[in-house]
C-alpha cells in the first residue's frame, strides 16, 4: 500500500507552496503534487513590487524560487505528475495521477488560473511564432520591434510597460475607451512615450505563414475593420494577450462546489463542501487575485488541514 500522506496539495504555485511551507513546518508529512513548471502564472512576472517584504528587486521566479527553497527547507515533497481522478469520499482521500497514485487525510486544491485566449483564427496556429501570453518569456523576441498588448486591467498595463524595455513601440488594444487598471499604473503608462492605445478594438484575427505578419482589428462601436502589417524590415510584430484567466478546476466540476465561473467557493477557512478539502489561491472565488491573497489562502488552508486531521482523530 502506498504511503498516506497527511497532506497533499495540488499545484505549486504561491497558494501550493505556502500551504507546503505551513503543512511541512506543523509537522505533517507534506506532498506537493505539480504537472507543470513550479510557481503557475507569477513566473511570467518580471516585478513583484507588491508583495510586502519580499526580497530586494523581487521578480516572479526569484520569489517562488525562495519560497520552494522555504517548502524544502522544512521537509516538503515535491513531485511532478498530472492528476486525472480521484475519489474524496473516504476519511482517506486518493488521488490518481499519471505516474502513481496518492493517499491523503486532507487535500489543498492550488490548482490556479490559465491565461484566456482571443479564439480567434490564427491564435493558436501563430502562438509561440508571434503570439505570446508572457512578457517575461518572450520579449527579447521582440527587440526595437513593435509589439501590440491585449488587455486593460493591471496585467496588462504592467506587462506593457515591461515591454517597452525591448519593443520599440507598444500598443495596447483595448475593447473599451478607458483602462480597467489601478489609476496609478495608468498614470504610468500613458507617461510612457512608447506606450499608445488603441481604444474600443478588438482582434478578429491573426495571419501569417508561420510568423505573425498581420492582424485585424475590428471597431467595436462601429464594426469597422482594419488590418494592421508587420514592418518590412522585421517582417513581424508581437502580440501579447493579458485579458483574464479561466480556473483550472474542469477535473472538480460536480463533485466540489463552483460558482458559475468555475472558481471554487469556499468559506473563509478555504473549507469546501467536502470535509478535509480545501481550496486554496486563484482557483478560488475572491475579490483580489494577487500573490499576497495566494499565499494568505495557503497558509490558511494548510492549518486549518492540520485541526480537520486532528478533529477526526485521523
Amino acid at each position: 500500500m502506498s504511503k498516506i500522506y497527511d497532506l497533499v496539495i495540488i499545484g505549486a504555485g504561491p497558494a501550493g507552496l505556502s500551504a507546503g511551507l505551513y503543512g511541512a513546518r506543523g509537522k505533517m508529512s507534506t506532498l506537493i503534487i505539480e504537472k507543470d513548471k513550479t510557481g503557475g502564472q507569477i513566473v511570467t512576472t518580471e516585478e513583484v513590487a507588491n508583495y510586502p517584504g519580499s526580497i530586494h528587486d523581487a521578480s516572479g521566479p526569484s520569489l517562488i524560487a525562495r519560497m520552494a527553497e522555504q517548502a524544502d527547507e522544512f521537509g516538503t515533497e515535491r513531485i511532478k505528475d498530472s492528476i486525472v481522478d480521484f475519489d474524496f469520499t473516504g476519511k482517506i482521500k486518493i488521488l490518481k495521477g499519471t505516474k502513481a497514485e496518492y493517499q491523503a487525510k486532507a487535500v489543498i486544491v492550488a490548482t490556479g488560473a490559465s491565461p484566456k485566449k482571443l479564439d480567434c483564427p490564427g491564435e493558436k496556429e501563430l502562438t509561440g511564432k508571434g503570439v505570446s501570453y508572457c512578457a517575461t518569456c518572450d520579449a527579447d523576441f521582440f527587440q526595437d520591434m513593435e509589439v501590440f498588448v491585449v488587455g486593460g486591467g493591471d496585467s496588462a498595463v504592467e506587462e506593457a510597460m515591461y515591454l517597452t524595455k525591448f519593443a520599440s513601440k507598444v500598443t495596447i488594444v483595448h475593447r473599451r475607451d478607458s483602462l480597467r487598471a489601478a489609476k496609478s499604473i495608468q498614470d504610468k503608462a500613458f507617461a510612457n512615450p512608447k506606450i499608445d492605445f488603441k481604444w474600443d478594438s478588438v482582434i478578429k484575427e491573426i495571419k501569417g505563414d508561420g510568423i505573425v505578419e498581420s492582424v485585424v482589428f475590428e471597431n467595436t462601436k462601429t464594426g469597422e475593420l482594419s488590418e494592421h502589417f508587420a514592418d518590412e524590415e522585421f517582417g513581424t510584430f508581437g502580440i501579447f494577450v493579458f485579458t483574464g484567466y479561466i480556473p483550472q478546476t474542469d477535473i472538480f466540476k460536480g463533485k466540489l462546489d463552483m460558482n458559475q465561473s468555475g472558481y471554487f467557493v469556499t468559506n473563509q477557512n478555504m473549507e469546501t463542501n467536502i470535509p478535509g478539502v480545501f481550496a486554496a489561491g486563484d482557483c478560488r472565488e475572491k475579490v483580489l487575485r494577487q500573490v499576497v491573497t495566494a499565499t494568505a489562502d495557503g497558509a490558511i488552508a494548510a492549518i486549518m488541514a492540520e485541526k480537520y486531521i486532528e478533529h477526526e482523530g485521523l
